[in-house]
C-alpha cells in the first residue's frame, strides 16, 4: 500500500473502534506494559521501521528495525529483563497519536488499515537525560481474530528516519 493510499469512508462504530485500538496501543507502548502490548499482535506480525521512506521491500535495504514475530518476541523479552542497558532505567515517554485515517477496509475478510501521525516524547532517563522527540508516521494493518482487532503489521517512517538515530531500543 502506498502511504499516499487515500482515505476510505467505513461506518463511524468501525472508525472510533480503530481509533481505540490506535491509541491502546500507543499508551502500552509508552508504559512499558509490553505483555499487553504484545497480545495485540498477530503470530505473523510484521514490525518496520526503515531507513527512509517505507518504498522498498524491506529486505533489500538497512532498516532500523524488521522484526518478524519471533524477533519482536525476543525485543520484548530482553526488556523484560531489566538487563537491556540502552532502557535501564526505563525511558518516561508519551506519545500523541493524531490525523487517523482509515487506509483499507475489507469487513468480509475482517482486515483494516490506517494511517496516523504521531509525535513521541522521550526521556532519556538512562543515558544524557535529554528529552528526545520522535515525529513520524505509522502504518496499522489490523486484522479481526476470534472477534478482537490485532496488529498484524506496523511500519514507523520516522521524520528523521534519514538522519543519524540514537538507540530505538523500545517500542516506537
Amino acid at each position: 500500500m502506498s502511504p499516499a493510499a487515500p482515505a476510505v469512508s467505513v461506518p463511524e462504530a468501525l472508525r472510533r473502534e480503530l481509533e481505540a485500538f490506535l491509541y491502546l496501543e500507543a499508551r502500552l507502548a509508552d508504559e512499558s506494559r509490553h505483555a499487553e502490548w504484545e497480545a495485540l499482535v498477530t503470530d505473523d506480525f510484521h514490525y518496520w521501521v526503515p531507513k527512509g521512506p517505507a518504498d522498498h521491500d524491506p529486505a533489500d535495504r538497512l532498516s532500523y528495525i524488521n522484526d518478524n514475530r519471533a524477533r519482536l518476541a525476543t525485543r520484548i523479552r530482553q526488556l523484560g529483563t531489566g538487563l537491556r542497558h540502552a532502557q535501564t532505567p526505563v525511558s518516561p515517554m508519551r506519545r500523541i497519536v493524531s490525523n487517523i485515517e482509515v487506509l483499507a477496509a475489507n469487513d468480509a475478510a475482517g482486515t483494516y488499515a490506517t494511517g496516523s501521525n504521531f509525535v513521541l516524547y522521550e526521556l532519556a532517563a538512562q543515558s544524557t537525560g535529554a528529552l528526545r522527540v520522535w515525529p513520524g508516521r505509522a502504518t496499522h494493518h489490523l486484522r479481526r481474530v476470534d472477534g478482537a482487532l490485532r496488529m498484524s503489521a506496523k511500519t514507523v517512517e520516522l521524520v528523521t528516519s534519514e538522519a543519524p538515530l540514537p538507540n530505538l531500543a523500545f517500542l516506537i
